[in-house]
């Protein structure tokens, strides 16, 4: 699969500047940061994904990719092209969603998802799975915007200045990896700040909560 460009068409920039900050990277925590971004202003529409994987603390691995919107939302609105920019071109050999949903699941695992704004990213990941007839995992999530505005004193929690609160300095703000990288450094310096071992005790200290994506019901038919 192809690497999510940055907006100028580069490979998407995985690592920022890190500063020192409180005791960063020194808890026991696991999870999986994510960050999608959408053609037009359908939830169903995902064009990129950005995954980092984060285990003791620390970052490990991470990932992305160009995902082709399933039919029917596939229409790139220059709203949404101005802002990541993403265009159809870019995405034309992309895999579809159903056939990246499995490296998708792969690299999550048991991981509680965290994303900056994760009833979006959340929506996301539901409705394209909706739309294509594909299963969405029921997996635990946590939302690093909630988490900063209990952490941070700031006059905004857009990413960009919670990752500079929390030390990640100068990412490439709408690339999909770049996003899930600086998602995943928020949620480690903030576990370190409240002492949390990970991200359902970083949730209880902050009075939180750690939703599940709910799982669909099958509808009952008469024999």
């Amino acid at each position: 699969m192809r690497p999510h460009p940055s907006r100028r068409g580069a490979t998407a920039r995985l690592t920022g500047r890190i500063l020192p900050s409180g005791e960063s990277g020194r808890v026991a925590l696991d999870f999986t940061a994510i960050d999608f971004e959408t053609a037009n202003s359908s939830s169903a529409s995902a064009c990129a994904v950005g995954l980092t994987r984060v285990r003791d603390g620390r970052v490990v691995a991470t990932t992305g990719w160009l995902i082709q919107p399933p039919p029917g939302h596939e229409r790139f609105f220059e709203l949404n092209i101005g802002i990541h920019g993403i265009t159809a071109a870019d995405v034309g050999d992309a895999a579809t969603w159903v056939d990246q949903l499995p490296a998708l699941t792969e690299f999550i695992g048991d991981d509680v998802l965290v994303a900056h704004n994760a009833g979006f990213d959340m929506t996301v990941l539901r409705r394209a799975c909706e739309v294509t007839d594909a299963a969405c995992p029921p997996y635990r999530y946590a939302c690093s915007l909630q988490v900063s505005r209990k952490t941070y004193d700031l006059a905004s929690y857009r990413l960009p200045l919670v990752a500079a609160a929390a030390g990640f300095l100068d990412f490439a703000h709408h690339d999909a990896s770049a996003d899930a990288l600086a998602c995943a450094h928020i949620m480690i310096d903030a576990a370190a700040r409240a002492g949390a071992g990970d991200v359902i005790e970083l949730a209880m200290l902050l009075g939180l909560r750690v939703p599940q994506i709910p799982v669909p019901v099958p509808v009952a038919t008469v024999g």
